[in-house]
């Protein structure tokens, strides 16, 4: 299985270089046979793809996790987004006695008190679901930018994932925020209005500040633990490293 779906990464990733975001859309859908699946936060980079498969009416699944801890603002673009586009999201919800056995141990709030904690928060609440949304899924979109971290830069556009052997594409890899930004203000797409409130990477509400100018923008996610430390689990494999750097070579 995985040296089919690294060839098929690599080609992908190769093509997805020299087109622009509509044509790396229609390129993965003609690619990759069966359900694709797009997993947004409704942060700027995924409304910015929620537009574009809405515009280019490529067939692909629109899905979100629903942690129980998001921001107001954040339900109500969802909201906003389904009304402008005439779609449902289907959200996926953590497992209810999951969640219970979470906060019996740790508290609601254990998620302050060690990397261990907060990963096992994450992993009730997002990766967990996550593995719902994805289930039978062939391809997965998500709205990765290279210049959103140290880390995020060694990521490929089209990387096979073997553990959940599907395809995962970040058609959005070489924008910049500015560049999605501008994208998405030409465009009227809906935008969560924390953004405009100095929150740039939006997650959970207790995990998630404000940045002050000049910090990065993952700054204000987990802000109390060390950088190299700043991934949910949601884009990382089982080593626990973000899937596939690009010096690694495609099998």
């Amino acid at each position: 299985m995985s040296d089919p779906l690294h060839r098929l990464a690599g080609k992908l990733d190769q093509a997805f270089a020299k087109t622009d975001l509509a044509g790396r859309l229609r390129l993965l859908r003609d690619s990759v046979a069966g359900r694709l699946i797009f997993t947004t936060s409704f942060g700027i980079e995924d409304q910015a793809l929620t537009h574009a498969i809405s515009e280019q009416g490529v067939g692909v699944e629109f899905a979100t996790l629903d942690t129980g801890r998001m921001f107001p603002e954040t339900y109500e673009v969802w909201a906003r987004t389904e009304e402008k586009y005439g779609m449902r999201i289907k959200a996926f919800y953590p497992d209810a006695e999951a969640v219970q056995a979470l906060v019996a141990d740790q508290g609601i709030n254990g998620f302050y008190h060690g990397l261990d904690m907060r990963k096992a928060c994450c992993g009730v609440r997002k990766v967990e679901p996550l593995g719902r949304a994805l289930a039978n899924a062939q391809g997965w979109i998500a709205g990765l930018r290279g210049d959103q971290s140290g880390h995020r830069a060694n990521l490929r556009f089209v990387e096979a994932d073997p553990a959940r052997e599907l395809i995962k594409a970040s058609p959005l890899l070489d924008f910049s925020r500015e560049d999605v930004a501008a994208y998405c203000a030409a465009r009227d797409v809906p935008i969560n209005a924390l953004h405009d409130k100095g929150f740039v990477s939006i997650g959970c509400a207790p995990c998630t500040r404000a940045i002050a100018p000049g910090e990065p923008e993952r700054a204000g996610r987990w802000w109390w633990e060390s950088e190299d430390k700043k991934e949910c689990g949601l884009h990382v494999g089982a080593d626990g490293r973000l899937q596939r750097a690009k010096e690694a070579a495609h099998s």
